[in-house]
This record gives structure tokens, C-alpha cells and sequence, in this order.
């Protein structure tokens, strides 16, 4: 079993930065991706930013510019830094990693994410 842990939502104002962390419980070198989803109330999940394992990665178009993943294979980490944020930013953010020679997808718990004034 693979544990993912979110950390580093919060409140913070619009314009304003956070960066999340996702800690993995084992090695994320064999990920097949690694990334983020986010969740607002009455919407459905959504993709926010992906990386693959060629090191590709993929955002949604309402992010892009504006946020940026990255991985730490030597700490089983992955980050999502957040700049320029908006209201319609504020969801909980999920951490999902998908390995090689596993059926199922992992998720973290979620850490909340609020921009507001």
C-alpha cells in the first residue's frame, strides 16, 4: 500500500502564493505520473497539473503560467507552487500517483486550499 500525504494549503489572499507538498511513502522513480487534482464544492475533480515519467508535464489551461510542478525523487516528494492565485483556485487539492505494475491509482487525504480577501 502507498500512503501520499498533502501538505501546505491554507488561507491566503488573492495574488497571493502557497506551495503543496506530496510526501510518498515509497520510492516515486517508477511512477508512471505524479501530480495534482483539485476538488471545488459542487464540482467535479479535475486534473491540475501532471508529471510523467519521462518528465513531461501537463496542466490544466486555467494554471498554466501561473503554477508549476515539480518532483524530488531523492526525498519521494512532489510540489505544486502556486503564484497569482484566484478565488476560483480554492478547492481541497489531492496528490495522485500512478505506478508501473499497479492497477490502482493512489490518493492523498487533501489539503484545503481558500483564496479569499
Amino acid at each position: 500500500q502507498v500512503q501520499l500525504v498533502e501538505s501546505g494549503g491554507g488561507l491566503v489572499q488573492p495574488g497571493g502564493s502557497l506551495r503543496l507538498s506530496c510526501a510518498a511513502s515509497r520510492s516515486i522513480f517508477s511512477t508512471k505520473s505524479i501530480g495534482w487534482y483539485r476538488q471545488a464544492p459542487g464540482k467535479e475533480r479535475e486534473l491540475v497539473a501532471l508529471i510523467n515519467s519521462g518528465g513531461s508535464t501537463n496542466y490544466a489551461d486555467s494554471v498554466k503560467g501561473r503554477f508549476t510542478i515539480s518532483r524530488d525523487n531523492a526525498k519521494n516528494m512532489v510540489y505544486l507552487r502556486m503564484n497569482s492565485l484566484k478565488p476560483e483556485d480554492t478547492a481541497v487539492y489531492y496528490c495522485n500517483a500512478v505506478f508501473f505494475g499497479y492497477a490502482n491509482a493512489y490518493w492523498g487525504q487533501g489539503t484545503q486550499v481558500t483564496v479569499s480577501s
